[in-house]
């Protein structure tokens, strides 16, 4: 019998869940073996270009996961079977290349992402990308194996698959932590540490391909062959799909190395970007996964013509839960930035300096939550009716805008000099992507609707604007609840204020979106209440 889409999200939130809980606790380990040290400063550098491919092709809800998921859903066993293994033998052969170049050339690559970098830090990021440029062909097998998986209605492993990623880093850093010495000579301690991590993270992605394999089997759609036996027209739409939504969607990795490239001359600034973006990312992918996976199908159900409306019903719906859970999230963010920070990461090595650094770094991430998420729901339409193009051209246009804007506000430096009047630091990048990712939504949104008709833009921009009308007023409603509640520094005091905080803000939030009549709030309300009572 056929999964309904509440159980689909059911199971891609809990596997989410518990990977971001996962995903949490590795960062708590690496925040107190680490703090913002050499070694995790480093670390962000050799991770840039395997990090890049893994989230790219092999992340869940990735262009290579869509695109399976798309391409796929026509086909029967026999078909999906030499379908998987013709992708698979090209994709793998190109991705074996790049890993082999990769790891010869690893110096050439860690001065091209951080051509500012100390000695200390490139040497280290030179022997940690050596460790992890085997990931760059993980990425494939993994990306093509959790697409098929979820086009034959298989969803939890590969929600779930972070987790064991996760737990082997956990195990790896934990371990170096308790027994490193503090009487050895700094630079040998983060090296060892550094390499103790790129070797973990290398086996954690490699466990993420291993555990997909009896799945595979047990579905009908794993194979091993070094043949082609797919039909070229089917092949060529598959990569004229591939290849565009793949730059789309990494429009954000790419961002990324366009901002550490920049950040590369501040120490410590790779290592706070990452610790900051975590905190982001973890409620923002829970909800991402949960919104978005469900609704691909849809969309791809939905793309005839003679549909367009029942399509457009759903574009709405689905941009108000995105709107407003980011919304409300950036604002919590945004109003208790040092608590937060306070209670995930204040312990062992990460000391008062990179609370502040990653508290302010924390503001300005929460403020492009809701353009993230936003730009990803419009891209997953497009994928949906088959125009991997438009993203594609609109990405390109926007990884541009966001190597200016990277320079802009960061003082425009120059052999002559800083010559932009604005030098906002490490938060200018993050301020950069939060405006390219804004630009990147009204285009898509003008484009989107040059493509169905009644899909009603001056609805969507005035629903949003109130949405952020009430975000402003339950997110200064937390900041004084908290400063209101009297309870002394410790974990679970720090703990009970802010959920007591959040919790009020949310009831202040809901009730705002009732009184000023945001449409498809009980679209919201239903999503939270399945969440709540299931989670």
């Amino acid at each position: 019998m056929p999964k309904s889409i509440k159980e689909i999200a059911f199971v891609v939130s809990l596997g989410t869940l518990l990977s971001k809980f996962g995903g949490m606790a590795r960062q708590l380990v690496i925040a107190g073996a680490f703090g913002i040290s050499s070694a995790y400063d480093a670390y962000n550098y050799a991770y840039i270009i395997p990090g890049f491919f893994l989230i790219l092709l092999g992340g869940i809800n990735g262009p290579l996961h869509n695109s399976m998921v798309t391409l796929l859903a026509d086909k029967n066993k026999v078909e999906s079977k030499l379908f998987i293994s013709s992708i698979n033998n090209i994709l793998s052969l190109i991705l074996l290349i790049i890993s082999f170049l990769i790891f010869i050339s690893s110096d050439i690559f860690i001065n091209l992402v951080g051509p500012n970098l100390t000695p200390e830090i490139k040497e280290i990021a030179v022997s940690q990308l050596k460790i992890m440029s085997p990931i760059i062909f993980l990425s494939g097998l993994i990306g093509l194996g959790f697409g098929s998986l979820n086009a034959k209605k298989e969803f939890f492993i590969p929600s779930i698959s972070p987790l064991i990623s996760s737990l082997i880093i956990i195990i790896a850093v934990s371990n170096f932590w308790i027994n490193k010495e503090t009487s050895v000579d700094i630079y040998e301690l983060n090296l060892r540490g550094g390499v103790i991590l790129a070797k973990a993270t290398f086996i954690g992605a490699l466990t993420q391909y291993l555990i997909q394999i009896p799945f595979l089997i047990r579905k009908g759609i794993f194979t091993i062959s070094f043949s082609i036996q797919t039909k070229y027209s089917e092949l060529k739409r598959a990569w004229e799909m591939i290849a565009p939504a793949s730059l789309s969607s990494g429009m954000m990795q790419i961002n990324v190395i366009t901002d550490l490239f920049f950040a590369s001359k501040i120490v410590g600034a790779a290592a706070a970007l990452s610790y900051a973006n975590f905190l982001v990312q973890a409620p923002l992918g829970i909800i991402s996964n949960s919104i978005l996976i469900p609704l691909l199908p849809v969309f791809v159900s939905l793309r005839a013509r003679e549909n367009h409306l029942k399509l457009i019903k759903k574009v709405h719906q689905g941009i108000i839960i995105s709107s407003s859970s980011m919304v409300f999230l950036g604002s919590i963010f945004i109003s208790l930035s040092s608590p937060i920070v306070i209670l995930i990461y204040s312990r062992g090595s990460f000391n008062q300096n990179a609370i502040d650094v990653v508290s302010q770094l924390l503001i300005a991430y929460a403020i492009g939550m809701p353009f993230y998420l936003l730009r990803d729901l419009l891209v997953r339409v497009f994928y949906g009716i088959e125009d991997s193009k438009t993203p594609f051209r609109i990405s390109i246009i926007a990884i541009l805008l966001n190597l200016f804007f990277d320079w802009f506000l960061i003082g425009g430096t120059s052999p002559w000099g800083e010559l932009s009047p604005i030098n906002l630091g490490v938060n200018g990048l993050v301020y950069s992507t939060t405006f390219v990712n804004l630009f990147a939504c009204i285009l898509l949104l003008l484009k989107l609707n040059n493509k169905l008709d009644n899909l009603r833009l001056s609805k969507i921009v005035s629903q949003n604007l109130r949405i952020i009308l009430i975000g402003l007023i339950s997110g200064t409603s937390s900041f004084f609840i908290f400063k209101i509640i009297y309870l002394s520094h410790n974990f679970f005091d720090l703990l009970f204020k802010i959920i007591m905080s959040s919790g009020i803000s949310l009831i202040i939030f809901y009730c705002l979106a009732i009184i000023l009549k945001v449409d498809d709030i009980d679209s919201l309300n239903k999503f939270l209440k399945e969440k709540i009572i299931r989670l």
